[in-house]
């Protein structure tokens, strides 16, 4: 059986047919030109091919040769995915985690569940990446993060997941807003047609409120699109117009009474948490640690926040 070609000596042939040239080839890899030519011959003999046609002013390939290297690029894409798999499972190996979260779990799940598992693993090294939840499931996808936790109504296509909490939207105002007189709370016409203070288009709050208040008929105005729960609360408070948050971020602030949550007639707006990765493969090491962490923690799902009545 034919002993098969080491893959650096195939990555040389193949730079050798895209640059025409021996020296430019040697240029490339960081090795003299007699390297490049010794090694390419080696590898004829052991085909029993001539794979060149050497001259003076170049190197082009034979018949036989180009047939060789459009053979060898899937075999050097497979090399490379092999070397990025082995990077992966050595990173995981060696205590490395990288995250992804969207913003709500970043900030307010994710510090407990990492405060759990360093109790466990001192040494472990995590790396938090935070972005909207189509942001997240993206660098999930690029395998720029090995576990991702988004919210939403449904699970990021192209991922698996699990869920590991439950959340509920508020709306909320400025304590001096005329609805904090309605006892009865807003009609949902009335809260889709007001001037609402939303995070950014991609935001697994905004998705799971716009499609909350479209199954009921309504199609929701934006007054003020901003891009984190902060700004939003900043700008309720400042008297911009009644916002969505989840019941996690505004505690203090319905405590203190710096925002009032008004109830909504006949409507919630309920969404998942979910950790999510790519398929074929379960989240293994690290990964898989938290993910029972995140599972397995007490008080996932925040309790209703109280709605304050005007007299």
């Amino acid at each position: 059986m034919l002993e098969l070609p080491e893959v650096a000596t195939l990555h040389l042939l193949v730079t050798v047919a895209e640059t025409g040239s021996l020296r430019q080839a040697a240029g490339l890899h960081g090795i003299s030109q007699p390297a490049v030519s010794q090694r390419l011959r080696g590898l004829e003999r052991r085909l029993g091919l001539r794979l060149l046609e050497r001259s003076t002013v170049g190197s082009t390939l034979t018949p036989a040769g180009a047939a060789v290297v459009d053979w060898a690029r899937p075999v050097l894409e497979a090399s490379r995915e092999l070397a990025l798999g082995v990077a992966a499972l050595r990173a995981e190996q060696s205590g490395r985690l990288r995250l992804a979260a969207s913003m709500t779990v970043a900030e307010y799940l994710v510090p407990g569940w990492l405060a759990r598992l360093h109790a466990a693993e001192p040494d472990l090294d995590v790396a938090l990446r935070v972005g909207n939840s189509e942001q997240v499931a993206a660098m999930v996808r690029d395998r720029r993060a090995d576990l991702g936790f988004v919210e939403g109504t449904s699970a990021p296509t192209g991922l698996r997941s699990r869920t590991v909490g439950a959340d509920e939207l508020l709306v909320v105002v400025a304590p001096g807003h005329r609805w904090t007189r309605r006892a009865a709370g807003v009609r949902p016409d009335e809260l889709a047609a007001a001037r609402l203070v939303l995070r950014e288009e991609g935001s697994g709050t905004r998705d799971v409120f716009v499609r909350r208040l479209a199954v009921a008929g309504h199609r929701v105005h934006t007054g003020l699109e901003l891009g984190s729960t902060t700004a939003i609360k900043a700008a309720v408070m400042a008297g911009e117009g009644p916002g969505v948050l989840s019941a996690l971020a505004v505690g203090a602030e319905l405590s203190d009474g710096r925002l009032v949550a008004v109830a909504v007639r006949d409507l919630r707006f309920e969404r998942r948490f979910r950790a999510v990765w790519l398929p074929g493969r379960d989240p293994s090491g690290p990964a898989a640690r938290l993910l029972a962490t995140a599972t397995s923690s007490p008080g996932r799902r925040p309790r209703r926040a109280p709605t304050r009545r005007g007299s």
